[in-house]
């Protein structure tokens, strides 16, 4: 018997989970089983998933083939209806020992096939269950999950049930585990990383969890967080960006679009002039911050004139890494049911999206030439600054340290040194 093939599809979060399922798997005894943690943002992810599953089903014809995450969970039937498929677990499910006792050699045969609870119904993330992953130099640590929005094109939310947060105690002994395991950044993760605290006692925010750790692991040289819904950020979050060089210049915010009226259609928190504020607060705080962001390309009703306020934002929020998507009606949410926008034009806009990300990051790399930066080494000859910004190095150096440097020039789209 061999141990078990773990496949992640999606976000950090899930990787962070697959990390913990090996270890759950691991304790139970799993063996001869190939387990698909699969993404459903949106329809092409599902498709991945399917493909993955039958990929693997080819290459694995004796093992039990588990399929777990965000699409197991909104779509369990689809997967069940699969036949390289034996067993569906949720989202919840996936998290908890006794699953994986199940999934043991002489039990999985009689495992009910399709083991996908309410999700809305829990109450507690399970961030508690590993410290961390990542390579030698980066660690990820889950400090939420869930969502309590409902954007209008989003299907996470019945995928990952509403928001839970991990307390700041728990956090901070995570995060001074990894310290003294040898990490030299952290970075924070979560499905909706700003609404962190809002459902434990006295309801902290983001700001103060991030200066509590600061505060509590002063050994800690780097602390980064993931996406953020710009709108949320409060008061502590903005100190912490004036005030504390640990916490590194980059931040990548969930905008998705540059036009009021399909903000609203797609009911989103914030207007286009509330995201161009918070980039020019951030950077008169912090003038070296560099911003990513999600915006979405031909959403139902989209016209030429919404477009081009999606495109202008590239350039009004001083935008650099760009993740474009294309829309891709997810069935169940409201957006599947609003006009449609021409697949071709979609797919037109979504390139100029990504035109415009391109020349944003050879303008990033230009103002970066003979500056010195403190580059983190993800293995002996690639690192990133503190803007996440990736310097390829002629001489090989020590992976996981902090290599202060001089930026000599560039290649493609990246620095060197």
């Amino acid at each position: 018997m061999s141990a078990p093939v773990f496949s992640t599809l999606g976000c950090r979060l899930n990787t962070y989970e697959t990390h913990a399922m090996q270890d759950l798997a691991q304790r139970a005894g799993v063996e001869n089983a190939v387990v698909v943690n699969t993404c459903a943002v949106t329809a092409e992810a599902v498709r991945k998933a399917k493909q993955e599953i039958r990929k693997l089903r080819r290459d694995h014809p004796e093992a039990k083939l588990i399929v777990t995450g965000c699409a197991a969970q909104t779509e369990p039937e689809t997967f069940k209806n699969m036949a390289e498929v034996d067993v569906v677990i949720g989202n919840t499910e996936k998290m908890q020992a006794e699953t994986w006792q199940q999934m043991t050699p002489d039990l999985i045969g009689q495992t009910e096939p399709v083991q996908v609870d309410d999700i809305m119904s829990v109450t507690k993330t399970a961030g508690h269950l590993i410290d961390g992953f990542g390579t030698r130099s980066r660690a990820y640590v889950q400090v939420q999950n869930g969502c309590d929005h409902r954007c209008t094109f989003c299907i996470i939310p019945y995928g990952r049930g509403n928001s839970r947060s991990v307390p700041a105690g728990v956090v901070v002994d995570q995060i001074k585990r990894l310290r003294d395991s040898g990490y030299n950044e952290v970075v924070l993760t979560g499905v909706d990383l700003t609404s962190w605290g809002a459902d434990l006692p006295a309801q902290p925010k983001l700001g103060n969890l991030v200066l509590r750790i600061l505060k509590l692991v002063p050994d800690l040289p780097r602390l980064r967080i993931s996406s953020i819904d710009s709108i949320e950020v409060d008061d502590a979050l903005m100190q912490a960006i004036a005030t504390e060089p640990r916490l590194m210049p980059h931040l990548h915010l969930s905008l998705q679009h540059g036009d009021d009226l399909i903000l609203k259609r797609m009911k989103r928190r914030h207007l286009r002039d509330d995201a161009i504020r918070f980039s020019e607060d951030a950077r008169k705080l912090r003038p070296e911050m560099t911003f990513g962001a999600d915006i979405i390309a031909g959403f139902p009703t989209e016209t030429d004139a919404h477009f081009e306020n999606s495109l202008r934002l590239v350039e009004d929020c001083h935008l650099t890494w760009l993740h474009v998507f294309p829309y891709s009606a997810r069935i169940g949410t409201p957006a599947a049911k609003m006009p449609a926008v021409n697949g071709k034009v979609i797919k037109e806009r979504a390139a100029r999206l990504r035109e415009a990300g391109a020349a944003a990051v050879q303008t990033h790399l230009n103002a970066q030439l003979d500056r010195t930066h403190h580059v983190l080494m993800e293995n002996p000859n690639m690192g990133r600054t503190e803007q996440f910004t990736p310097v390829q190095f002629s001489k090989p150096q020590v992976e996981g340290s902090i290599v202060t440097t001089n930026i000599t020039g560039l290649d493609g789209d990246q620095l060197t040194a």
